[in-house]
């Protein structure tokens, strides 16, 4: 049953005008990386398309190049170079109108970012200069001739556009890109007529306006992404100087201002992750454009909260709501808000897992809240239908981690009885623990979703249990439960011996029993005291290292990490290690790199550079020289040694009740499965995928592990010859 939406939210749901195109409500779903490109049409067209399905009223691509010359590979960008890729895109095009929403398509020419690996071409750009955000790649400076021969680029790119059914072009100025690169005096060092003032450095990006007007017409409505401050001072964009000039004088060329902030290099600045910003960051920005334009402006946020979105359109600071991640955690948002559902919108926790994908080089976007992104077509999930229960089974699911709630969630909504078993008091798992780390409070919303839809779901299938608060299961209570099937997921705890990904062994006198060194999960407990000289050993590559070293070097203590791998990695990825490595500065963190211990003895370490050391690979053979066990080896003293150096399963239930199948059958038990951490150590993202395909595919032949997906694959033989079938007759 659904109820009204509140009064205040009926600004979102009002239609607007974009130039000759009706948006239907306020919720643009801003263009995002996902994986598929142009390459891959069936999840282009089905992860797009539920959106569409849910509600919101504008859907774009990723960016998508125009030209060879704008080639991102290894990362995987849409594509719209010729007649094959207007056909795939097509596709998206059909499914999303099918829903009264519009198209989208953000047209994009890197420039000098562009690294062209696959097309091999050189970029060209407002002047001669190295990509700070690429490796070795250097573009060539435009003369006249380029300058008119990249504009047709815009041109053709937007007619093919206009042919595969897209009702929004976006001529794409955002993140260091194309025309932000003539803007900017940090990338245009020019002295002709399209360099020195503001006026000639919004040339190239108003001649480009005007030509892509004029070449759709009344087909298309035109937007620009506009990064309008990079954030770097006078020597860059900024929003009181060259910003609001650029949207006076083309204010008349576009329909509709896509507004965001800060560059590529940096691009966390605008992309934010929720450990360093809330949503809404860029308001103070955008509202810079709203004063200065007359056209409708739409803004980047990560807004999730609906008071927050109508809050800003109805003071005047956005026209339209733009999200990119909130929309991949729930698609249905905004028919949720519509039917005054909130309490079951999937909120965005601002991770940027999904970013990380990209970051990567483009294997298929995965969320941490929402495990049908990306799995839309090749899998066939939706992420609010579920196929009805095929059996009568009753389901244990011991452990309410992120993979156990979401596997108990996902088979109570197929209508399985599910008993759902946890000691602890609280549905989340160690992410109960991990919620409480300097700036990731938000990452508490994957559990507070997961428990409010469990304390409904239980109601409504009979004979559901959410068991929270009880003793810890042993094998004999499990075989002696009562259920058909069982779903071990336990987790996983940090190693208390040292055990690491460099040596695979434990390191001499790493003893998390003694009472100066310590896991996360005792330091989370509050079992010992943290000593004020603090000592992070780390082989860990994400977030928990950087993140306890900021907690307790805000507390007062004196934290130094010695680390073996590159400290938090993997936030390169989430766009979290400029800011995170801006912090470890300011709190004063001295950090060791590439370097680890060879023993601990009380109240010291003893660390070693890993390269002098050889990485302890080197071949001796005979008449070789012992070599210098102490050369480079160093002592560090330590009130507190906190152990990050790697996790295992905890998984002694699961190999106990599969050591002792023999005695299923008596029981009554069909199978035992695990999942998660349990299974092996993971993001949380990859944890909560465990659990919800457990669940979708619980009735097969083989349900530990996945069934096969569907893959788009190019036929051999069947290659196309750009401009072969596909001709323009529209010139400039």
């Amino acid at each position: 049953m659904t109820n009204a939406r509140p009064a205040k939210y009926d600004i979102l749901f009002e239609p607007i005008q974009l130039g000759p195109k009706t948006m239907k409500n306020r919720f643009h779903q801003s263009p995002h990386c996902i994986g598929a490109g142009t390459d891959r049409p069936g999840f282009q067209m089905a992860h797009r398309g539920v959106k569409a399905e849910g509600g919101w009223g504008a859907i774009n691509t990723e960016y998508c190049s125009i030209h060879p010359e704008s080639d991102d590979t290894m990362r995987v960008s849409a594509r719209i170079w010729d007649a094959g890729d207007v056909r795939n895109l097509r596709a998206m095009c059909d499914e999303v109108h099918k829903y009264g929403a519009l198209a989208g398509i953000e047209m994009w020419y890197g420039g000098g970012h562009a690294p062209n690996m696959e097309s091999r071409q050189t970029p060209r750009g407002p002047s001669q200069y190295a990509s700070e955000f690429e490796t070795l790649t250097y573009c060539k400076e435009m003369d006249e001739d380029d300058i008119r021969q990249v504009q047709q680029f815009y041109v053709d790119a937007a007619l093919r556009a206009r042919d595969a059914g897209f009702d929004i072009v976006n001529v794409y100025g955002g993140h260091a890109y194309g025309p932000m690169q003539w803007l900017s005096p940090y990338f245009n060092k020019r002295t002709d007529g399209y360099g020195g003032s503001v006026e000639n450095r919004a040339r190239f990006w108003i001649e480009t306006l005007e030509k892509v007007r004029r070449a759709v017409g009344d087909d298309c409505a035109i937007a620009s992404r506009c990064a309008i401050d990079t954030l770097y001072g006078p020597g860059g964009l900024e929003v009181e100087v060259d910003g609001v000039r650029l949207i006076e004088m083309a204010d008349d060329l576009v329909d509709v201002w896509d507004i965001n902030v800060g560059d590529i290099a940096q691009w966390g600045e605008d992309a934010a992750p929720s450990r360093f910003q809330r949503q809404g960051h860029a308001i103070p920005w955008q509202r810079f454009v709203k004063m200065h334009s007359k056209k409708p402006v739409l803004g980047i946020g990560r807004f999730t909260d609906p008071e927050k979105m109508a809050e800003v359109i109805r003071n005047g600071e956005l026209d339209i709501i733009s999200c990119a991640r909130p929309s991949i955690a729930d698609p249905f948002l905004p028919e949720k808000i519509e039917q005054g559902r909130l309490d079951d919108i999937r909120t965005c926790i601002g991770c940027n897992v999904c970013i990380s994908r990209w970051e990567i080089g483009g294997p298929p976007m995965i969320c941490t809240q929402n495990a049908t992104a990306g799995e839309e077509y090749r899998r066939s999930w939706h992420p609010e239908k579920f196929e009805k229960a095929k059996s009568d089974d009753t389901v244990l699911v011991v452990g309410a981690g992120p993979s156990g709630s979401e596997a108990a969630r996902v088979l109570l909504e197929r209508g399985y009885v599910t008993h759902l078993v946890d000691s602890a008091e609280k549905v989340g798992g160690h992410l109960n623990d991990v919620a409480t780390l300097p700036g990731l409070g938000e990452w508490g919303f994957h559990r507070d979703y997961r428990e409010v839809q469990l304390n409904k779901l239980v109601k409504r299938v009979k004979g559901s249990q959410l068991a929270l608060g009880q003793k810890r299961l042993t094998a004999d209570d499990v075989l002696d439960y009562g259920a058909e099937k069982v779903i071990i997921a336990t987790g996983s705890s940090w190693n208390t011996d040292g055990t690491n990904c460099l040596s695979h062994d434990p390191i001499p006198g790493v003893d998390a029993s003694k009472p100066n060194q310590v896991t996360p999960e005792q330091i989370f407990r509050g079992e010992k005291p943290i000593g004020k000289r603090v000592v992070i050993l780390n082989a860990d590559t994400y977030f928990m290292a950087p993140s306890l070293a900021e907690q307790l070097a805000a507390k007062g203590h004196e934290v130094t990490v010695i680390s073996g791998v590159d400290f938090g990695h993997y936030m390169h990825f989430s766009l979290e290690y400029p800011n995170m490595r801006r912090r470890m500065i300011e709190l004063n963190v001295n950090i060791i790199g590439e370097a680890w211990a060879s023993r601990v003895e009380d109240g010291r370490i003893e660390y070693y550079d890993i390269w002098a050391e050889g990485s302890r690979r080197e071949y001796r053979g005979p008449g070789k020289l012992p070599r210098d066990e102490n050369k480079s080896h160093q002592w560090l003293e330590f009130d507190t040694l906190v152990l990050t150096t790697g996790r295992h399963s905890d998984s002694s239930l699961f190999n106990e009740l599969k050591a002792r199948r023999g005695e299923w059958e008596e029981k009554g038990i069909k199978d035992v499965y695990v999942i998660g951490d349990a299974w092996a150590p993971k993001l949380i993202a990859d944890a909560t995928f465990d659990g919800h395909r457990i669940a979708r595919e619980i009735e097969d032949a083989d349900p530990q592990h996945p069934l096969p997906y569907k893959r788009e694959v190019i036929s051999w033989g069947t290659a196309y010859q750009p401009g072969g079938e596909y001709k323009l007759e529209w010139r400039l």
